[in-house]
């Protein structure tokens, strides 16, 4: 019994509650404000659009808040899944993103069932580093459509449907209205927390935010022409079907399998993260990854049914979260709460956003996850961690996640092994 019962919720996940729910009521409103120009503009950029990146930071917000395995956790639409379901969108359709959601979330849930969840802890950290690193190379080249006001053009690999996507809006002619809005919008971003803080302004609004509205009420204030996320349905569910896609058998297969394992990976990084900046080292007091993998499938599966997209555990949002002072799951049930006030009430006023501005949003939150400053300190270790870390992120963008991780993993081990051998001698 104790085998499946570690895996379901209990009256102890809410201990103490009683005396954070205030806090955890602040910070979960303060995620969701992060959260909301974030879940917008991936929607966006994944292909599925603006209100499937809402759905996506609602349910799956609620669902892994109530049944994953982390107290801090955030969940929703990630950077990292749109590196996934961008050619996959593409190539079959927003319809393949129900069926896909479907197996994948079924494929994490059996992942926490039979207790796989500690194997994340097999990944070398200079290959999670690498890793973390192409994420944010490829979110910001995915925001050159955006950027640009120009279709996006397919191609192989992240790093020839950037260069092609670039090379045709300069054939067409740049769109400089969106060029503008984007670098006022980055401007904004980098500038206002030395604003705030040089004014000692106590109440906390997330930088991302400030910059959206000022963007936003800048383009309607002087009629500047760029294009706009237009009006969505004030609905929180979106039809979907399973057997109106032409994804094949074999497809479905091989990019659910890469959907679970980033959800897997990615959601139980996170979650490590989280306890390590609350300062938990007792495991018995951290979080319980099977149980993770459990809740993260749920959320997938449920968000996927729903007209969202397959999600993760969020380290940007888990952070604000932590920073925020949240301290139970709580926070993470306000924040899809809060969520689906805005799709409800706030629908005409989130249509005026200019895309441009979401996509300056994400370049700026590229280069916070790439960190430059942290990563000026990871190459100055060995030459293996350097390296590796390198061509982890090298592969990300020309390979892809999974296959990043598979090689170098594989190849951190081969050459650890090698160099003990010799050193032996």
């Amino acid at each position: 019994m104790s085998y499946f019962s570690e895996l379901l919720p209990s009256f102890n996940d809410y201990l103490g509650v009683k005396n954070t729910w205030r806090r955890d009521v602040v910070a979960g409103i303060t995620v969701a404000i992060v959260a909301l120009p974030l879940a917008l503009a991936f929607g966006i950029t994944s292909g599925a659009g603006a209100q499937a990146g809402l759905i996506t930071a609602i349910y799956a917000g609620l669902i892994a808040a109530v049944f994953g395995g982390s107290n801090y956790q955030v969940s929703g639409p990630t950077g990292a899944m749109t590196v996934i379901l961008v050619p996959i969108v593409s190539k079959y359709g927003t319809q393949s993103l129900a069926p896909l959601g479907l197996v994948a979330g079924a494929i994490v849930v059996l992942m926490g069932v039979t207790h796989c969840g500690g194997l994340i802890k097999k990944v070398p950290w200079p290959v999670m580093e690498g890793f973390t690193l192409g994420i944010a190379l490829v979110i910001a080249l995915q925001q050159l459509p955006s950027a640009l006001a120009a279709p996006g053009v397919s191609g192989p690999n992240t790093l020839v449907t950037a260069w092609r996507t670039f090379y045709a809006a300069l054939v067409a002619g740049l769109h400089w209205n969106s060029l503008f809005i984007v670098v006022l919008t980055l401007l904004v971003k980098f500038t206002y927390p030395k604003v705030a803080k040089k004014l000692k302004i106590r109440v906390h609004v997330p930088a991302s935010f400030v910059a959206i509205v000022f963007a936003s009420a800048l383009v309607a204030l002087l009629s500047i022409h760029t294009p706009v996320i237009g009006s969505l349905p004030r609905s929180l569910f979106s039809h979907v079907s399973l057997t109106g896609t032409h994804i094949g058998i074999s497809a479905l297969v091989i990019g659910a399998a890469q959907i679970a394992l980033l959800a897997a990976i990615e959601s139980l990084l996170s979650a490590r993260v989280a306890d390590q900046m609350v300062h938990i080292h007792d495991p018995a007091q951290g979080y319980k990854p099977n149980r993770e993998l459990v809740g993260q499938g749920l959320a997938t599966i449920v968000s996927s049914m729903a007209g969202g997209m397959p999600a993760t555990g969020a380290i940007a949002r888990t952070s604000v979260n932590i920073r925020a002072k949240g301290q139970s799951r709580i926070s993470a049930i306000i924040h899809s709460i809060f969520l689906i006030l805005v799709v409800l009430l706030l629908n005409p006023v989130i249509s005026h956003i200019p895309t441009a501005a979401l996509g300056a949003v994400l370049i700026g939150t590229s280069y916070r996850i790439a960190s430059p400053a942290n990563l000026k300190e990871l190459l100055k270790t060995t030459r293996l961690d350097a390296m590796t870390l390198l061509v982890t992120a090298v592969l990300v963008v020309v390979l892809g996640l999974i296959w990043a991780i598979a090689i170098t993993t594989a190849g951190y081990f081969f050459i650890t092994f090698i160099m003990k051998r010799v050193s032996k001698k």
